[in-house]
């Protein structure tokens, strides 16, 4: 295959093991340039910086592989990226490995899958990875096969415009693969109220996930369950087109 141009970028930070992880699987079909943000910046969603600057530091630069980090968010690495370190479009961006499940709902808070939606506005063929555990030192080897082959037929394939995949693994074995649709469910946020040193109330959010797919077996929430590995296309379009002909019977 021929060897491609590609992009990576996470929000747990430049050190974390997933991003390490995709990078060493990545450099087996293209050039690997990474902007990776210098620290972890979860939950981030879409978000972008504007009311202070960003900065670049450069950690390696090769033949066909270079890394960078940004003070930034995972959008804004995509930005920079873009604006000012690519002397072409990628062929390929990836986002993550992400420490922790990216399923569901939980597709519009994750920075990873912000990464993934922003390189999918530029038209790029862009692919977010999460594995169902939040340790530091999290065990990716069961899930890499299955990011060499979603890689490859990605590259062979392509993508629609306006199309990204969301991809996610339960932790330990895995027994196989499973293209379905997102599940439905809400983060139920209970904060927690503290007290700091001087007195002054804050708040810690210790939400839990809601499954409200009520039984369904077509969705990402099921799929996980079944130690498989859930493929959700998603759509940068939010327009809902089933519901546009009853809006405009209004009468506004």
């Amino acid at each position: 295959m021929e060897r491609k141009k590609i992009l990576i970028t996470n929000d747990d930070g430049i050190k974390a093991k997933g991003i390490i992880t995709l990078m060493n699987i990545a450099k087996a079909y293209g050039d690997v340039l990474v902007v990776a943000p210098d620290r972890s910046r979860s939950g981030m969603s879409s978000a972008i910086t504007v009311e202070e600057p960003i900065r670049l530091k450069k950690h390696n630069d090769e033949i066909g592989f270079e890394t960078y980090s940004c003070t930034g968010t995972p959008v804004d690495c995509v930005k920079l990226a873009f604006d000012k370190l690519l002397d072409r479009a990628p062929d390929l961006i990836l986002s993550g490995i992400n420490h922790g499940s990216n399923s569901s709902v939980s597709v519009h808070y994750s920075g990873t899958m912000g990464a993934v939606i922003e390189g999918c506005i530029h038209e790029i063929p862009s692919v977010g990875f999460s594995l169902c555990d939040w340790q530091f030192d999290a065990d990716f080897s069961h899930f890499e096969s299955y990011i060499q082959r979603i890689i490859e037929q990605v590259l062979l394939h392509g993508l629609p415009v306006g199309t990204c995949l969301n991809v996610n693994a339960p932790k330990g074995a895995l027994e196989g693969i499973e293209i379905c649709r997102q599940g439905n469910g809400r983060w139920v946020e209970e904060f927690d109220k503290r007290t700091d040193p001087h007195s002054r109330d804050y708040y810690w959010i210790t939400g839990y996930y809601q499954n409200l797919d009520n039984g369904s077996t077509d969705t990402d929430n099921h799929i996980l369950e079944t130690r498989k590995v859930s493929i959700v296309p998603i759509k940068v379009d939010l327009t809902d087109h089933a519901f546009l002909p009853k809006l405009k019977e209004w009468e506004l």
